[in-house]
Parts: C-alpha cells; sequence; structure tokens
C-alpha cells in the first residue's frame, strides 16, 4: 500500500481493498477539527459507505462497524471526538427535498459525511472525495475542495 498520510485536497491515491479505502479516510479524519464537510461523491458500489466508516473511526466512533449508509433514515449521528452526521442523498432527486432535511443546522456542530454528496447544492469550502472504481477490488480516491 503506498503512503497515504499525505492525501490532501487535489491528490488522487489508488486503493487496493476495502481495508486500504478505510485506512485512507481513516487518516484524513485524524486530522478534523470537528467542523468539516465530506462529499462523498461516485458511483453505486464506489466505496462511499466503506470511506464514511474510515472517516467516523478517525474522527473517533469507537466502533465504525455500526456505521450503516443512512439510505432509509437519512441521516444518522455518531458520536466521536466530536458528533459525526453520516446523510445519505441516494433516495432524494429533488433540491426541495435535500433543502427539508434541515442539514445546514448541522454545520459547525460536527463533521458532516454526506454520501451522494454531488446531489448537494455547492458548499464553499467542503472537501469533495471522489471514488471511482478501477478494478473490481481498486479504487482511485481524489479528494479536492469545493
Amino acid at each position: 500500500m503506498e503512503d497515504m498520510s499525505d492525501l490532501s485536497a487535489g491528490q488522487s491515491r489508488l486503493t487496493n481493498s476495502e481495508e486500504e479505502t478505510f485506512s485512507l479516510a481513516e487518516r484524513l479524519a485524524s486530522s478534523f477539527s470537528g467542523t468539516e464537510v465530506v462529499l462523498l461523491c461516485g458511483e453505486l458500489g464506489a466505496g462511499k459507505t466503506v470511506f464514511a466508516k474510515g472517516l467516523a473511526s478517525g474522527c473517533g466512533v469507537t466502533d465504525p462497524g455500526l456505521v450503516t449508509s443512512p439510505s432509509f433514515t437519512l441521516v444518522n449521528i455518531y458520536q466521536g471526538r466530536f458528533p459525526v452526521f453520516h446523510i445519505d442523498l441516494y433516495r432524494l432527486d429533488r433540491a426541495e427535498e435535500i433543502a427539508d432535511l434541515g442539514w445546514e443546522d448541522f454545520f459547525g456542530a460536527g463533521v458532516v459525511i454526506v454520501e451522494w454528496g454531488e446531489k448537494m447544492p455547492s458548499l464553499p469550502g467542503a472537501l469533495k472525495v471522489d471514488l471511482e472504481i478501477v478494478a473490481a477490488g481498486r479504487r482511485r480516491i481524489t479528494v479536492s475542495r469545493s
């Protein structure tokens, strides 16, 4: 596995397993201050939930195995060093539905992780994480600022 501890905005890394994807996210989140917004983007099966689990672990959530995609509940909240708000927009299609979530109430109150972040309106300063399937088990992960 290549060194991923220095992943910063504008860089890409390849991961070769779910464990490496998890580890990359965990390292990224280990330096979070508790006010970050992370938009996870990519097709179905790209590893967004695995990345979210790693982010939660890096934020101090003691059992990242409990982190699940909130496709039906829309928002799950986990406690680590600070609250982690995990939002899933998969089932929402219209901007009005997204606005009705009240997601902006979470800003500044903890780390906000949004699966299907490409559906979110522009959020200046948010970290955008693109997960791309390269081959079976292999992902290209690119971090940028929106």
